[in-house]
C-alpha cells in the first residue's frame, strides 16, 4: 500500500511559478512510476508528466511545452512538478500517482496505469 500526500498547490498570476511537491509512504518508492495528472472543471482528467522508477527517464504532454518539469528524490520518497510560465488553462486539481511497473525505463501515460492517487491539490491560475 502506498499513500501519496501532495502539497504546493495555490493561486498564481499568469506567468508565475509553482512547485508541487508529492511524499510518498512505504519502502519500495523506487519501485513505481510516478506521474502528474491534472483534472479542470468539466474536463476528463489528463496525464501531464511522468517520470520512471530511477529518476532516468521522464515523459511529458504535449500541451505542457517544456514549461513544466517532473523531478523525484528517492532518498525522501517524494516527486516534484516544477510549473513555470503558468497560463489560466493551467487552471485544475493537479494529482500524483504511483504506478507498480517492472521495467526500469516505463512511464505510463494513461491512468490505467497507475495504482495509486493522492488527493489532488488545486493549482489555480488568475489572467
Amino acid at each position: 500500500q502506498v499513500q501519496l500526500v501532495e502539497s504546493g498547490g495555490g493561486l498564481v498570476q499568469a506567468g508565475g511559478s509553482l512547485r508541487l511537491s508529492c511524499a510518498a509512504s512505504g519502502r519500495t518508492f523506487n519501485s513505481y512510476a510516478m506521474a502528474w495528472f491534472r483534472q479542470a472543471p468539466g474536463k476528463e482528467r489528463e496525464f501531464v508528466a511522468g517520470v520512471s522508477r530511477g529518476g532516468g527517464r521522464t515523459y511529458a504532454a504535449d500541451s505542457i511545452q517544456a514549461r513544466f518539469t517532473i523531478s523525484r528524490d528517492n532518498a525522501k520518497n517524494t516527486v516534484y512538478l516544477q510549473m513555470n510560465s503558468l497560463k489560466p488553462d493551467d487552471t485544475a486539481v493537479y494529482y500524483c500517482a504511483a504506478g507498480l511497473v517492472g521495467r526500469p525505463d516505463w512511464v505510463p501515460v494513461a491512468s490505467r496505469g497507475y495504482d495509486y492517487w493522492g488527493q489532488g491539490t488545486q493549482v489555480t491560475v488568475a489572467s
